[in-house]
């Protein structure tokens, strides 16, 4: 199960964070530390969930699951995205990203806590590991490039949403575009299908993304320009950097990730592209149980 729990962000922004857990691990009733760094109740370990650019909480269902056997595993719903707020006039920068995660982290009592990042919800959690090294013990990389991907890469992301044929008719047929018959997908990949249905809405005309493709655009504009390996040095906790094997993270450039994080680790996912945790969540959980096992956390 999972239930939500409301949070401020930055500037007011009201965001959807998800516990999970049967049931969920209540820092109120259990905790038995008088309220002081266990990252959760009972000193469970916290753990925050942070979703890519388009994604949302649930897409860490089947992750949350499993860690919530042993942590307090909360998911977020960052700004713009899932049942988050999504003011036309918000700030989406890397600054607001990172204050919203810091703010999560201390409303929810979960720090020090380890954060698990996809794609962009990864370069959050560096940024934040370096901001609040007191706030992280542990941060895990999914897919995520340091490098700087160039104006070229905005262009052909504006092009992409352009393309989507929306409104859809019909769920099946959002998995089957993103599935199938997306320009972008080499082969049939229902994993990718059932990922974008997860972020779709029924509105009178059909089926069409709870997020605004702008906002999407606005966001990924405040990092796609720049590089990040300057924030990896500040990293001082322990970071696992996973790719998969077919997806946008090249070997060469994670290695070098590890090698730039003073305490950096590599694994790597087969027969995984960008979605690691959504193509082959055993996989997924088997490169990262390790690591937080070696956090011996609470």
């Amino acid at each position: 199960m999972a239930r939500r729990i409301d949070v401020m962000g930055a500037d007011g922004v009201r965001l959807a964070a998800w516990e999970f857990g049967d049931p969920p691990k209540t820092a109120a009733a259990d905790r038995d530390d008088g309220g002081e760094g266990t990252g959760g109740a009972g000193g469970a370990g916290g753990v925050l969930l942070l979703h890519g650019l388009m994604g949302r909480a649930s897409h860490w269902a089947s992750t949350a699951r499993w860690l919530s056997e042993r942590y307090r595993a909360v998911a977020l719903d960052q700004r713009g995205h899932g049942r988050s707020e999504k003011p036309p006039r918000a700030a989406f920068s890397r600054d607001a990203y990172v204050d919203d995660a810091e703010a999560a982290l201390e409303q929810l009592g979960l720090g020090p806590a380890v954060l698990i990042g996809h794609a962009m919800g990864a370069l959050t959690a560096w940024q934040l590991a370096a901001k609040r090294p007191d706030l992280v013990r542990g941060v895990v990389i999914c897919d995520m490039r340091a490098s700087a991907l160039g104006a070229a890469s905005q262009r052909e992301w504006d092009a992409w949403f352009k393309a989507w044929p929306v409104p859809f008719a019909t769920l099946a047929d959002v998995r089957k575009w993103f599935g199938e018959d997306d320009p972008c997908v080499e082969r049939p990949n229902p994993a990718r299908g059932a990922f974008y249905a997860e972020v779709m809405a029924e509105a009178p005309d059909g089926w069409r993304p709870v997020f605004d493709p702008e906002q999407m655009l606005r966001s990924r504009e405040t990092w796609v320009y720049d590089a990040h390996w300057e924030e990896l040095t500040q990293v001082r906790c322990p970071a696992l950097v996973v790719r998969g094997l077919d997806g946008e993270l090249g070997r060469a450039e994670a290695q070098e990730m590890v090698r730039v994080l003073p305490h950096g680790r590599y694994a790597e996912v087969a027969d995984a592209g960008h979605l690691v945790h959504y193509d082959q969540p055993d996989a997924w959980r088997a490169a990262v149980e390790p690591f937080l096992d070696s956090l011996r956390l609470p």
